[in-house]
């Protein structure tokens, strides 16, 4: 079993604003017994998985997710990332891409993706006698469209920084102060939030958006999003680093990258990366 990384000092205890937080997840957490952690390796999912340990011990397991819509980079840092903690993981597959429901690409697509992958997490925990499975969803995530929250409670998956109210920058201080490596991690989310609803999901279209994306992150953005608008690929960036742009070669390399991956134009959003972007466009 692998060792844990190295950590912040932690003799003076959490963050003094975040102490009640943290006591009251370590009690919520030890209150389940035993739990199968739905583990992506993102900033919310490593904080849980390293929250449970403490209260739990060896009472849990974590599980990634494979599939077209999930970069193989993120598997790889997920599974990197659990063997350093030395908490047990393991890897299943999601065949998302399976159900014409999620592939048509509704407004409620999550649902259908969350109820896969959380069907399969129970099974899981039953197989492994672990009483309940838990995500990273928090206290932030109210205040957008998240349909798989249906799906979580339908199956009775419960969402254990949400309920101790912890929002995304809470999480970020607390895994800071864990020595946590992801408490700064730029978000993610899975491909299939690069296409507008209606725009049908299907495997060469996600190959596509993600091979570009991998190569433009070496072009030294934090975060960027590549949308999906059939023969227009639209670009958003941090507003900060639109200046690296200009820098020489990044924009020919921008359009040559697009180029490649089959779209007709390179188009740059003015306003930026924002998380839920998809969801701005009004319900007809």
């Amino acid at each position: 079993m692998a060792s844990s990384p190295p950590v912040a000092d932690r003799s003076a205890g959490p963050p003094l604003h975040l102490t009640e937080k943290w006591n009251a997840l370590q009690g919520l957490l030890a209150s389940l017994e035993g739990v199968v952690v739905s583990f992506s390796g993102g900033v919310d999912s490593s904080f849980l998985l390293v929250a449970a340990r403490e209260a739990l011990g060896s009472r849990l397991l974590a599980v990634t997710a494979l599939s077209e819509t999930y970069p193989g980079r993120e598997a790889e840092a997920a599974g990197t990332l659990a063997r350093e903690l030395g908490v047990d993981h393991r890897f299943v597959e999601s065949e998302e891409l399976d159900l014409p429901e999620f592939r048509e690409n509704p407004r409620d697509r999550c649902y259908f993706c969350k109820k896969e992958l959380f069907g399969r997490l129970m099974e899981v925990a039953t197989q492994e006698g672990l009483a309940w499975v838990v995500d990273g969803s928090n206290l932030d995530d109210e205040t957008d469209h998240r349909p798989g929250k249906r799906a979580a409670a339908e199956l009775g998956v419960r969402s254990p920084l949400r309920e101790a109210g912890l929002g995304k920058q809470d999480i970020r201080d607390l895994s800071r102060w864990l020595g946590l490596p992801t408490w700064d991690k730029p978000s993610f989310a899975c491909l299939s939030s690069r296409f507008p609803y209606g725009t049908a999901i299907t495997r060469e279209r996600v190959g596509r958006v993600g091979r570009a994306e991998d190569q433009l992150r070496g072009l030294g953005f934090t975060q960027l999003r590549l949308r999906y608008h059939g023969d227009v690929a639209r670009l958003e960036v941090l507003p900060d680093e639109f200046p690296l742009l200009l820098a020489p070669g990044v924009r020919e390399r921008i359009v040559a990258v697009v180029k490649e991956a089959g779209f007709v134009y390179a188009a740059f959003d003015l306003q930026g990366y924002r998380t839920g972007a998809m969801n701005e466009v009004p319900e007809e």
